[in-house]
């Protein structure tokens, strides 16, 4: 990848009940982290959702999380490396079927909510999480979150042969890691800082002001999580996506 792509999580309604601002987020993004009906979706959102993606050339990621539809994915579950690994192939194929039925197919995966957050605490389960594309496909990029120090990531990844998408949250706190999603505050927007036109995001504390210790460091950023679940994160889409143009003109 050469420039910061912006990746939305998204296709998250279920049934008749509705979630998100899909139609009018798309145009705007990179890559669309579609659900895979553990967490949320269904069958009907996720292949309107793919052919909504494939209409805007959006590339189209695997967003699997512990079967939680109740607590819509955001409460760990004390689930074993290997049902988390199966988890992953059984939600990857699932959208990957449907992508292939629309005439296109899944291109990376980013885990959701608890799982997301657990495979980062815990090894096992990121290597469950790896193992699951090694065996489904290994081409597929996995997304992460940056953290100051990705180097174990990293190491397990080269270790199995996985590609690795850092990611870092346009509206999102942190303070001075990610904080709880239900907490105010964003971070400051991520810049470009190599020639290479890769991304650093510099945290800063919950007053927005970076501390001493942490100015020389900086977080490796592929791609940048906005969410389009109201008429105010569109607009902040919108002037995100033309801040990268600016950017990489």
């Amino acid at each position: 990848m050469n420039a910061l792509l912006l990746n939305c999580d998204i296709g998250e309604s279920f049934g008749a009940w509705r979630m998100g601002l899909d139609a009018e987020v798309m145009p705007f993004i990179d890559c669309a982290n579609i659900a895979c009906g553990f967490h949320a979706s269904d069958p009907q959102i996720m292949r309107r959702t793919v052919a909504l993606a494939t209409q805007h050339d959006v590339r189209i990621g695997a967003h699997p999380a512990y079967p939680d539809l109740v607590g819509f994915g955001r409460r760990s579950m004390a689930c074993s490396p290997d049902e988390v690994e199966n988890m992953l192939l059984y939600q990857i194929g699932a959208l990957d079927g449907i992508c292939r039925a629309e005439g296109t197919q899944v291109r990376y995966v980013k885990p959701h909510g608890a799982l997301y957050n657990d495979m980062m605490r815990q090894p096992e389960l990121l290597r469950a999480a790896m193992s699951a594309i090694v065996a489904y496909a290994p081409s597929l990029p996995l997304m992460l979150m940056s953290t100051r120090d990705n180097s174990a990531s990293q190491a397990m990844a080269d270790e199995l042969g996985v590609s690795l998408w850092f990611e870092v949250f346009a509206d999102r706190a942190y303070d001075p890691t990610l904080r709880p999603h239900w907490q105010a505050g964003v971070p400051r927007p991520a810049r470009r800082r190599s020639s290479r036109r890769r991304y650093d995001h510099r945290p800063g504390t919950e007053t927005g002001q970076e501390r001493a210790a942490d100015r020389k460091r900086r977080q490796r950023a592929d791609t940048l999580c906005v969410h389009g679940d109201n008429a105010g994160s569109i607009t902040a889409v919108q002037r995100i996506r033309q801040a990268l143009q600016g950017l990489t003109a």
